[in-house]
């Protein structure tokens, strides 16, 4: 998805700009030199083992890798329970055609995920002459692209979850949320699954350990 002009103010708003310039001028992602570190972290400590000693990533190196927020609330229950926060008891696809403007069809829905193959296609550009309404509709589909896909990645790398609705659904209020400690928790948690020998595939933010290992 494109980096439309339109969503800067959004992305400023919710402390995601700087990311979102990251994913427009991506970097290639170099599995080896991740792949050497992962086999060095361990869960016990939450650090990687090195022949120099022990290091590991702060809530200070993901502020100054990604620009995120340090400080503010914590961004939580959604991750697991998202359905609770839900405005109002709607069913929470009726939330994502009000928020978004539209529905999947069945086939690209696999439970509270959407195939990112075609939320990347439906929001690709959005419309020249577009109204404000429309233009944060994009907004926000851009921001759970950013989330879904970047920072939260799951193994699969194919979906994007709706659990994000919540947030998006006031985006003016996404920069008061601690989006730099909950990039670190997912990291750690993601870390120390691919620890385990029966996990052979690695989630999170791999963007931002390979820019902390260079």
């Amino acid at each position: 998805m494109r980096l439309d002009e339109r969503y800067i103010p959004y992305l400023q708003m919710a402390g995601l700009y700087h990311l979102a310039r990251l994913n427009d001028r991506w970097f290639r992602l170099d599995e080896p030199l991740v792949s050497a570190f992962v086999e060095r972290w361990r869960p016990e400590t939450h650090t990687f083992h090195m022949p120099f000693g022990e290091c590991t990533m702060t809530l200070q190196d993901v502020a100054y890798q990604l620009g995120f927020p340090v400080d503010g609330d914590y961004v939580s229950g959604c991750l697991t329970d998202f359905h609770l926060y839900i405005e109002g008891g709607r069913p929470a696809w009726q939330w994502f055609h009000e928020l978004l403007g539209v529905l999947p069809p069945e086939n690209q829905v696999q439970k509270f995920a959407v195939n990112c193959t075609w939320f990347q296609e439906t929001f690709a550009e959005c419309p020249d002459g577009a109204d404000e309404e429309t233009v944060r509709r994009f907004a926000r589909a851009y921001i759970m692209m950013l989330l879904g896909t970047q920072l939260f990645a799951d193994k699969s790398g194919n979906r994007i979850h709706i659990r994000w609705l919540p947030y998006v659904a006031r985006l003016e209020e996404m920069g008061r949320y601690s989006w730099a400690s909950a990039a670190l928790a997912w990291l750690y948690r993601c870390m120390c699954r691919v620890a385990n020998r029966h996990v052979v595939k690695l989630a999170g933010p791999l963007q931002l350990l390979q820019s902390w290992i260079f």
